[in-house]
């Protein structure tokens, strides 16, 4: 594995993220009370023994900066490295990256090393645990140019996803984004057999979707990218690369989630929660890593909590919790009910300075005060939450942008750093 580069896409602005998006990049968002987005990727990578990887980047993309940096560090004695390439402009180039093709195409001078033969393309907003060793060894038994992951789905997925069209020997001879023709879409269904090749029982999945994860050659890509000017990879490089090269399936069968919206932000999430998860965060043989952060473990006081998540630092008291994520350095108040919740947390804990001149500004403290109640909701962090608070879409409201909170999907977000005096009722 030491002849391939990994390059994770940083992603572009995030809309159907907003408002967790509104002051970081997707890679950047916080997942299950301790981790971020790009740290499923990199651990990926990491397991996978690849630890050649550029991250790139453009929107919003400080505290992602911030976090690679602190999170990631290799030994003088290693040639691996995480290093950041943001969007700039160059002698070739004066334009932001305008798509994924395009992002990598602007940095490939980086990418062509000495002794480096393959590229591995991973997004940064995924969740998932592959091993890249396996997808490595596959593309050299097939004699493939390019490898692209592809998991078997359900027909009513086929509208949202790339889906993939084999032949018999298993070789890639179409591929069509987002299909919603039904004839279109029987002509992509295979057959049980076509799955159980591959040790996979399909069920009532017949179509085989793209994962978004690449493996090129690299003179491949650099032949592919330097011929044509177009922007992205789903929509303008793979249905052209397919037509000239042997491009190959890699058959994956676990769980994945593309964290793109926040209805899924939020049910990957609270599944993580759960008693039987379809992603564990429990693997000693490949653990997800982080910044370690250093926090004291959670002081919990008389609570009742079921099928959560306390993540470090936390301070709760008399609370009750169901069904919720509680992220670092989170404080609940006394008689605070939280479920079907999650509560990203706070980056910093407050000084008792900081304390007296926010109560003089009649500012409640971090975190949510004591008789709250909060459900179906996400907290975004560094929030201010008095006493007496009722949070809670009982009207079932699919969509709107208040002041001082958002709902998506029927869940409603209270954005990073927002103040909600007490006896706020959303």
């Amino acid at each position: 594995m030491d002849n391939v580069i990994s390059v994770i896409l940083g992603g572009g602005r995030g809309t159907r993220l907003y408002p967790l998006t509104k002051e970081r990049s997707k890679p950047a968002v916080p997942l299950a009370g301790k981790y971020r987005l790009i740290d499923i990727p990199i651990s990926n990578c990491l397991n996978s023994e690849l630890n050649k990887i550029y991250v790139l980047t453009q929107f919003n993309s400080a505290s992602l900066h911030r976090h690679i940096t602190r999170a990631y560090k290799f030994d003088n004695f290693s040639r691996g490295f995480i290093e950041i390439l943001a969007a700039t402009q160059t002698m070739e180039s004066t334009d932001w990256y305008q798509g994924t093709a395009d992002a990598v195409r602007q940095n490939l001078r980086f990418f062509n090393q000495p002794n480096i033969d393959y590229v591995l393309i991973l997004s940064g907003d995924q969740l998932y645990r592959m091993d890249y060793e396996r997808l490595m060894k596959e593309h050299l038994q097939n004699r493939a140019e390019v490898t692209i992951s592809a998991i078997p789905v359900k027909r009513k997925d086929a509208p949202s996803l790339g889906i993939l069209k084999i032949d018999e020997q298993g070789c890639i001879t179409g591929f069509y984004e987002k299909p919603k023709d039904e004839k279109i879409i029987d002509s992509l269904s295979l057959n049980a057999s076509a799955f159980s090749r591959q040790g996979i029982n399909a069920k009532d999945r017949t179509l085989l979707a793209s994962m978004g994860i690449y493996l090129f050659n690299l003179e491949v890509l650099n032949g592919i990218l330097k011929k044509t000017h177009t922007s992205d990879f789903g929509k303008d490089i793979i249905p052209e690369i397919i037509k000239a090269r042997r491009v190959f399936p890699y058959f994956f069968d676990g769980y994945w989630e593309d964290i793109g919206t926040i209805k899924s932000f939020y049910e990957a999430n609270l599944n993580l929660a759960s008693l039987s998860p379809s992603f564990t965060l429990y693997s000693e043989k490949a653990p997800i890593y982080t910044n370690p952060l250093f926090l004291p473990g959670s002081i919990i006081n008389n609570c009742k909590i079921t099928q959560s998540i306390i993540a470090d630092g936390c301070r709760i008291n008399n609370a009750e919790i169901h069904n919720s994520v509680i992220g670092i350095r989170s404080i609940l108040g006394e008689n605070t009910l939280i479920q079907n919740s999650i509560i990203m947390g706070a980056d910093y804990y407050e000084t008792e300075s900081n304390i007296r001149a926010n109560r003089l500004k009649k500012i409640p403290d971090t975190g949510i005060g004591g008789n709250s109640r909060i459900t179906g909701a996400i907290i975004d962090k560094n929030v201010h939450i008095g006493e007496h608070v009722t949070i809670e879409n009982a009207k079932k409201i699919e969509q709107i942008d208040a002041e001082n909170y958002i709902i998506r999907d029927s869940i409603v977000i209270i954005p990073k750093g927002s103040i909600l005096p007490s006896y706020t009722t959303i």
